[in-house]
């Protein structure tokens, strides 16, 4: 970013902030390289309340999201985040179900800059972008029904995003399948590739470009576009809890088949 130095925002050890009071462009960073910027309950609760913080930010006019390090942007929840569950079957308790910026009421534009995996949860955050800029080494994947889980939301999400039999395939493949940026960027989930190392400068470039704009007119066109498909996508997330109320195997058997799958065992397409 250029301008004005980067002024540290509220940061915890899992999530980094920063903001170019200048371009008016805050990047929000998942800072957990070493879990493949898995997501545990306090970096969920962190992520919401940052959403919410930038609502009230004026110096903030658009935002970037981002992953730390080269391996992964994100790879959704922490299989060792101990995440209790109500005793009734109409509920579920999703941690992830407020880490993305529309969930908290945003509408300031966001740009997702993609680094590595991206994969399960990771496309809460993908699926409430404006759009997605992907480093050409970037891969995405569900590995939900690999590991007897339904895909619901994160089904849901990209089905916003791509065309119907690309969002069936990647749902049910599981982690037999990646799809590379490449492909990605056919079937429209990603906007823009760039060289290795090159999605996050990107997406400041057109960060910076947007925050520069009148910031109504901006959030005016950023709630338009969302209300184009908006009825849909909120009537299909109602059905998703309890989809996975039903077809979710207990954890004992979900963490059975995750020790049992052979790390390696995929193709990219």
């Amino acid at each position: 970013m250029h301008g004005s130095a980067l002024a540290p925002g509220a940061a915890v050890s899992a999530l980094r902030t920063t903001t170019d009071k200048e371009s008016g462009v805050a990047v929000l960073t998942l800072d957990r390289p070493e879990r493949h910027n898995a997501i545990d309950v306090r970096t969920a609760a962190r992520l919401a309340q940052t959403w919410r913080q930038f609502r009230f930010d004026d110096t903030v006019r658009a935002v970037v999201v981002t992953g730390a390090g080269e391996q992964a942007f994100c790879t959704g929840i922490d299989r060792d985040a101990d995440v209790p569950q109500p005793a009734s079957p109409y509920t579920i308790d999703d941690p992830l179900i407020a880490i993305g910026p529309k969930a908290n009421d945003l509408w300031k534009p966001v740009i997702a800059a993609v680094n590595g995996m991206a994969c399960g949860g990771a496309f809460y955050l993908l699926g409430e972008a404006e759009f997605v800029v992907a480093d050409e080494h970037a891969t995405f994947f569900d590995p939900h029904t690999t590991y007897g889980m339904v895909s619901a939301y994160e089904a849901i999400h990209m089905a916003q995003r791509m065309p119907f039999g690309e969002v069936a395939r990647m749902a049910l493949m599981g982690t037999a399948e990646r799809v590379s940026a490449r492909r990605a960027y056919e079937t429209g989930l990603v906007s823009e590739l760039t060289a290795p190392g090159g999605a996050l400068a990107a997406a400041v470039r057109a960060a910076e470009t947007i925050a520069a704009y009148p910031t109504e007119a901006v959030q005016g066109t950023v709630r338009a576009v969302w209300s184009a498909k908006e009825a849909a996508r909120t009537q299909a997330l109602a059905h998703a809890p309890h989809l996975i109320a039903l077809g979710n195997l207990p954890p004992d058997r979900q963490a059975e088949l995750f020790t049992r799958r052979r790390s390696g065992d995929f193709r990219t397409r």
